[in-house]
C-alpha cells in the first residue's frame, strides 16, 4: 500500500546514508547522502524535518507519476537503520519499494551498481538498516569509492574526504547515482542493468 504524506501518497523511498555534521560532509562515507542531495537539488525539492521521531530530513518529489520521499538520516551511522525504519514504516511503503544509496569501498572506484537484497558487505549503515527493518530485501545503489592504503582501516578510510583528483570523478559519480535513482522509481530492472553499463569518465 501506497504512504501516507500531508502532500499524497508516496510509493517509493529513497535514503542516502551519511553520518550528519559538518565534520563528517564530503567523505566518502556520505557520498550515497550526495547523490540523494543532487536528486532533490535537481526537482528544487526542500527539506524539512518530518515526521520528528523519524530523526531524518525529508523531501517530497514527483518522478512521472509517482510521488517519492527522500531522506537523509540524522542519526550516526551504525544507528542509522532506526531512521529508515520509521519512515518506512510510517508512510506504509513495502521494504521492496525502499532504496538505500551507500558507499561501497569494493566497488571500483566512481562505478555504480544496483541490486535487491543480500548482505551488507561488512557496512554498519546497510547492516543497521537490514536489522531495524527485519528483513535485508530492500534495493541499494551502490557507488564505488575505492579501498583504503595497505595497512590503513576501512572505518578511517571511509571518513576521510576525497583527494581534488577524486573529487572530479566521485562528482559525476554522484550525478550519475542521482540520475539512476530517478529511473529506479519506474524501472528498477532498467536501472539496474544501466549502473552496470555505467563507467565514470576518464
Amino acid at each position: 500500500m501506497p504512504g501516507r504524506a500531508g502532500w499524497g501518497f508516496f510509493v517509493r523511498v529513497i535514503v542516502g546514508l551519511r553520518n550528519p555534521g559538518a565534520s563528517y560532509s564530503a567523505t566518502r562515507h556520505n557520498v550515497g547522502a550526495e547523490a540523494v542531495a543532487n536528486l532533490a537539488a535537481s526537482h528544487q525539492a526542500g527539506w524539512r524535518r518530518r515526521p520528528l521521531r523519524a530523526r531524518c530530513e525529508t523531501a517530497g518529489v514527483r518522478v512521472g507519476r509517482q510521488k517519492v520521499l527522500l531522506g537523509l538520516p540524522l542519526r550516526m551511522m551504525n544507528l542509522i537503520g532506526g531512521s529508515v525504519s520509521y519512515l518506512v514504516r510510517y508512510h506504509r511503503v513495502e521494504v521492496e519499494d525502499l532504496l538505500i544509496v551507500h558507499d561501497d569501498i569494493d566497488l571500483p572506484f566512481g562505478r555504480l551498481r544496483i541490486r535487491a537484497g543480500g548482505g551488507s558487505g561488512g557496512h554498519n549503515g546497510v547492516k543497521s538498516v537490514a536489522k531495524a527493518l527485519g528483513s535485508p530485501d530492500f534495493w541499494r545503489l551502490k557507488i564505488g569509492v575505492g579501498r583504503p592504503p595497505s595497512g590503513m582501516d576501512p572505518a578511517n578510510y571511509v571518513l576521510k574526504r576525497f583527494r581534488a583528483s577524486e573529487r572530479q570523478v566521485i562528482d559525476q559519480s554522484v550525478e550519475g547515482a542521482a540520475e539512476l535513482a530517478e529511473l529506479w522509481v519506474n524501472e528498477p530492472l532498467a536501472a539496474r542493468q544501466a549502473a552496470g553499463e555505467w563507467k565514470p569518465p576518464v
